[in-house]
């Protein structure tokens, strides 16, 4: 579970007010100041609360839009995942496949991310000086085994200044060139609408499940 879960450890800089201008601008966080930030505000939100969030899974969904939505470039991501397929998508479809495609994720790795415990990531320093458009920040991650899972997130800069995650590399493996290939094969068999109602009830289905384990209603 926790393997899973760190898929979703990835992931705001709020802008200066525009009538305040003898005051300059907060610099955006780096990414790898992004991602050691959301590990520990994930910390500090589920430790001691386990049990609750196993029992009312939505207010863990709370926390992953809390905390690492801000820092998630959702509507990349989708793109991306879409492929060859974004160019036949209407942006209502593009719209309704980013956020569906979201959920289905957030709520099918929710109860995972209940058993992340502070200390379990660690990232590592960055090597060489920081690209200016995308870079990759590397990290170790502690299984319960006493192993360590190597996760990298991707980052780019979005045309605002920030930087923002849009892929997640565990142990050389990107989770957007492979879910691409699966959500290709479902597109040409139910199209987009059948795929983004089939993203819609996998994420609700999951959701329930979890009610069910945590003895919720």
């Amino acid at each position: 579970m926790l393997k899973r879960s760190l898929r979703w450890l990835v992931v705001a800089v709020a802008a200066a007010a525009l009538a305040a201008p003898a005051f300059a601008a907060p610099a955006p966080q780096a990414p790898q100041q992004i991602v050691q930030s959301i590990a520990d505000e994930l910390a500090t939100a589920i430790q001691g609360h386990q049990a609750e969030l196993r029992e009312h899974p939505d207010k863990v969904i709370t926390i992953i839009d809390r905390i690492v939505l801000p820092h998630f470039d959702m509507d990349y991501a989708a793109l991306l995942v879409l492929g060859r397929h974004a160019r036949e998508a209407t942006p209502a479809q593009r719209v309704a496949f980013s956020r569906a495609f979201y959920d289905a994720l957030t709520h099918r790795y929710a109860e995972g991310l209940v058993a992340y415990t502070r200390g379990a990531v660690k990232v590592l320093p960055a090597q060489g000086p920081l690209d200016q458009r995308r870079t990759i920040v590397r990290t170790q991650v502690l299984l319960a085994s006493g192993k360590n899972l190597s996760v990298d997130y991707a980052f780019r800069k979005t045309p605002s200044g920030e930087w923002k995650a849009y892929d997640v590399i565990i142990e050389g493996i990107s989770y957007i060139t492979n879910y691409r290939s699966q959500v290709d094969a479902e597109i040409q068999k139910e199209g987009i609408d059948g795929l983004i109602k089939h993203l819609q009830t996998q994420g609700a289905a999951a959701i329930n499940e979890m009610k069910k384990e945590g003895g919720g209603h």
